[in-house]
């Protein structure tokens, strides 16, 4: 077979603030692979089928000197992150030509030649419910669904008729812990920063919902708490307000702080609370819990998926092209649902 484009999308300079389209993330036509000659050197070949666009990103568009829990993108390369691929060919026994591969590290490119980690179940042949699209399985019944799924499980030790926060409820990771919640019995307070968001959310079941930009944080938790657990994807005056308002031995699970991730990060004036009001904080990596719930989770939320009993929300856009554009929207909060971008169909 003749060579075919391998289009892909590599990190080319690390952002000041918002990762800039075209600067920081440039798309890239110019790369070609012959599928059928490729050495694969016992690994096996990939065509990409869909991708995950997560906040995370920010953070691993930094220089290499600059430590964190994860690696930074190598300037010049292709992105990589959660994402489904077809195996083409392979010479790994373990990831048969055919099946398809789930992973945290699969590049930003249409077609990639993998090897497998004897040492990680992170990357693993997953099989698709027909009567989920792909796009689900880097969403809700990916690794976003599993963050809250598995933390939840983990650390919430949610009792009934208690009282959770949830800040970016209307976003992968927040909507299902509203609905996670709900299930355990819980009344749950959720913010999202549009009106369109604070309807979502009220349609996944939480009792108070609200736009954080248009209405003072403070005054609904003063209103509808104290609170007893909170959910953390944002930091700043939001995390700050949960500190004042929660209950004695409250639980806050701290998942991301996205308001600082383009801006700087601020500092908590109410830490203090923390032993005051005996507040046990859980920071959430999702890897961490992986190994634990795996087979729980894929054995529970696909089937809820489908049954309508949990409900998800996806923003999908379509192309390699698409991705600078898709990173920044999710930094800026524009994504309308799990930002997913479909590289090709099978």
């Amino acid at each position: 077979m003749a060579p075919i484009r391998n289009a892909r999308v590599l990190f080319s300079s690390v952002p000041k603030d918002f990762p800039v389209p075209g600067e920081t993330t440039v798309y890239d036509a110019s790369q070609t692979i012959d599928i059928d000659t490729v050495p694969l050197n016992g690994g096996f070949l990939i065509k990409t089928l869909v991708l995950s666009v997560d906040p995370y990103f920010r953070g691993r568009m930094r220089e290499p000197k600059a430590e964190s829990y994860s690696f930074s993108f190598p300037l010049g390369e292709p992105l990589d992150g959660y994402g489904v691929g077809k195996i083409i060919r392979s010479e790994d026994p373990a990831f048969p030509a055919g099946k398809y591969v789930y992973g945290p590290s699969l590049p930003h490119q249409e077609y990639s030649v993998l090897s497998s980690n004897p040492d990680s179940d992170t990357m693993f042949i997953i099989e698709k419910d027909p009567k989920l699209p792909w796009t689900a399985f880097v969403g809700a019944a990916g690794m976003p669904g599993q963050t809250a799924y598995m933390a939840w499980k983990e650390y919430s030790n949610a009792k009934k008729g208690e009282i959770a926060f949830v800040s970016t409820g209307a976003g992968p990771v927040g909507s299902m812990v509203i609905q996670l919640a709900k299930r355990d019995g819980l009344r749950v307070i959720a913010c999202a920063g549009s009106d369109e968001k604070v309807q979502f959310m009220k349609a996944i079941g939480a009792d108070v919902a609200f736009n954080y930009k248009t209405t003072d944080t403070r005054e609904v938790l003063k209103k509808e708490g104290p609170i007893d657990i909170y959910w953390d994807n944002v930091g700043g005056e939001i995390l700050d307000a949960a500190l004042e308002f929660t209950a004695v031995y409250g639980r806050f699970l701290i998942c991301g702080m996205i308001s600082g991730y383009n801006t700087g990060l601020k500092g908590i004036k109410n830490l203090a609370l923390a032993y005051a009001k005996s507040i046990t904080l859980h920071g959430i990596l999702v890897l961490r819990l992986f190994s634990k719930y795996k087979d729980e989770f894929y054995a529970t939320v696909p089937p809820l998926l489908t049954s309508g009993e949990i409900k998800y929300k996806e923003d999908v856009s379509r192309g390699l092209e698409t991705v600078g554009d898709v990173i920044l929207a999710v930094q800026e909060g524009r994504n309308n649902g799990k930002a997913v971008v479909i590289v090709a169909d099978e």
